[in-house]
């Protein structure tokens, strides 16, 4: 599509997909593609982007006043693979010229506090991307690194770019959806509730595999028994119990024939696929 370290004229990339001609966050509307700015100029709007050590690249949302929050361009690449959309990195090198950096795919994103456009203290989004290639051609140098941010390792990096790119992002999609509590018992403590997969990773499309319709919040018990085609739900919500649990086991486990989740319509596709399981 873009040739790595190629310059390509602003203008003429909006002449030819659309998309916005200002600002960092381009969605084009008839096309499957973002297009990603970054430059020198955005650190006086309190933006500071660039890679880490480990080979992530840090980009800071859009909005100049106030908390950012997951709107337009920001929602637009927080739901880029649900989207299927592709994500393209440009640099900023002279004014209208931007070298083609790469393909980027949202690994995670945080809150972080940063100053706005005036100076005042705001909430900003900083998302966590990560080469698709795993070469991006090289910048030059002046975008600042961040800077106090918890990065993996080497090792897990790898692990994150052959298996589990996104679980970050599908866990807060989920704390999101079932606002913060078990899809079954309502239990909020959050550091405990577990975002599980209906359809397992592994025998899920990439696609599937950061699909907020794919996943439940549940307690850690209720979390085992599902992964394990114990338990599982059907499309009204109602628990199904596999019939290898004893009534002294299910007793024991806390379990209730009454229990019921909230189904969505997206989520009934999967549970099918999990019931066909249960033991």
């Amino acid at each position: 599509m873009f040739e790595k370290g190629n310059i390509y004229i602003r203008k003429e990339l909006h002449d030819t997909y659309g998309g916005n001609r200002q600002g960092g966050i381009s969605n084009c509307a008839n096309f499957p593609f973002i297009f990603v700015f970054t430059g020198k100029a955005g650190k006086s709007h309190g933006y500071e982007d660039g890679w880490s050590d480990d080979g992530y690249f840090y980009y800071t949302g859009e909005g100049q006043h106030g908390d950012m929050t997951f709107t337009k361009g920001n929602k637009a690449l927080l739901e880029h693979e649900e989207n299927e959309k592709t994500l393209y990195l440009f640099e900023n090198l002279l004014k209208g010229k931007w070298k083609f950096i790469d393909q980027l795919r949202l690994v995670d994103y945080f809150i972080f506090n940063t100053p706005d456009t005036t100076g005042a203290q705001r909430k900003g989004i900083k998302f966590k991307f990560i080469s698709v290639s795993d070469s991006p051609a090289t910048m030059n140098g002046s975008l600042l690194k961040p800077e106090n941010i918890n990065i993996p390792n080497k090792t897990e990096r790898t692990g994150l770019i052959t298996s589990r790119v996104g679980q970050g992002y599908f866990r807060k999609q989920l704390i999101d959806k079932w606002d913060n509590k078990c899809a079954v018992t309502s239990c909020s403590i959050s550091k405990i509730l577990i975002a599980s997969h209906i359809v397992p990773w592994k025998e899920a499309t990439d696609h599937e595999r950061l699909d907020v319709d794919n996943g439940i919040l549940l307690s850690p018990t209720l979390d085992a028994l599902f992964d394990k085609h114990l338990i599982s739900f059907d499309d009204d919500g109602s628990i199904i119990i596999a019939p290898t649990l004893s009534n002294e086991e299910i007793l024991i486990l806390g379990i209730k024939k009454t229990m019921k989740i909230k189904v969505s319509k997206g989520m009934k596709k999967y549970l099918q696929r999990h019931r066909s399981k249960i033991n």
